[in-house]
């Protein structure tokens, strides 16, 4: 439940600027439409002119980048938008997971180990159950099963080893479907916004380069957009697989030294 609430915490807080920026196309244009009106009304100079325009293009790689978006249409720029979002939120709660699963793994097996080592079984468990993460959770299941013998821990170990692997890669599959989705809706916008740059020259008559400059701009930003995603999301990705691959190397070394313990413990009270 608290995964699902940081979830929909990170979706409502990254999904905050997306309608803003859908919508402001018409906030943009009003304010294009006066400050030409000023400059009309006021007629200033030339050497006046140009701290207008550097005060214009002085809004930063935000204004920028919400230009563009604008200028990409929102039929194509929102779905691409939708899947930075998701791939964004997918990452996020995969790093918390995996940050609270990665313990301290040398201090866990040094208390398991003291307390097998003085027969107290049950100690052992406690410690297990209040420990987070994977590698607990693997103990304390081979605790369960310690008076059958080490042949049953390790089976359980390695059945409940799986289990594990298998959360801590749980919704990396959705990031890489991401990853793979926004250069194919940006490659689709531009083969849309080229046919439409087509219709235009078409019902033109003439092949004049504004035309073309104009349809090829717009077919092309969604392109930058949905490659810029997908090298966001594969940053993301990788780190996750680094991450995770630390987390399951000190699983199986967990697993080896703790059953050493188990069998140091049957050898010590099992067999006198």
């Amino acid at each position: 439940m608290k995964k699902l609430f940081a979830i929909l915490a990170i979706l409502g807080m990254m999904s905050v600027g997306l309608p803003s920026v859908i919508l402001a196309q018409d906030s943009t244009a009003v304010a294009d439409t006066a400050a030409q009106s000023e400059q009309v009304a006021a007629a200033p100079a030339a050497s006046e002119a140009e701290p207008a325009v550097e005060e214009t293009s002085s809004g930063g790689f935000h204004q920028a980048l919400k230009v563009k978006f604008i200028e990409g249409g929102v039929t194509f720029m929102s779905p691409i938008a939708l899947v930075f979002i998701l791939g964004l939120a997918f990452a996020l709660e995969r790093i918390i997971y995996l940050s609270l699963a990665d313990v301290d793994s040398q201090t866990l097996l040094k208390k398991i180990g003291e307390a097998l080592s003085n027969g107290d079984v049950e100690g052992a468990k406690d410690i297990a159950r209040e420990t987070r993460g994977p590698i607990a959770s693997i103990i304390y299941q081979g605790l369960l099963r310690l008076e059958e013998g080490p042949d049953v821990v390790e089976r359980s170990i390695v059945s409940y080893g799986g289990v594990q692997s298998g959360l801590l890669e749980r919704n990396l599959s959705w990031i890489t479907l991401f990853i793979a989705i926004a250069p194919s809706l940006g490659f689709l916008g531009t083969v849309v916004g080229m046919v439409q740059a087509f219709d235009d020259i078409q019902r033109a008559g003439d092949i004049s380069p504004t035309i073309v400059a104009a349809g090829m701009k717009v077919a092309l930003i969604t392109t930058v957009f949905g490659l810029i995603v997908a090298i966001i999301l594969q940053v993301f990705y990788n780190y996750l697989l680094n991450k995770l691959e630390g987390i399951l190397n000190r699983m199986e070394d967990a697993s080896i030294t703790f059953l050493d313990q188990v069998i140091k413990y049957n050898v010590k009270y099992k067999k006198l």
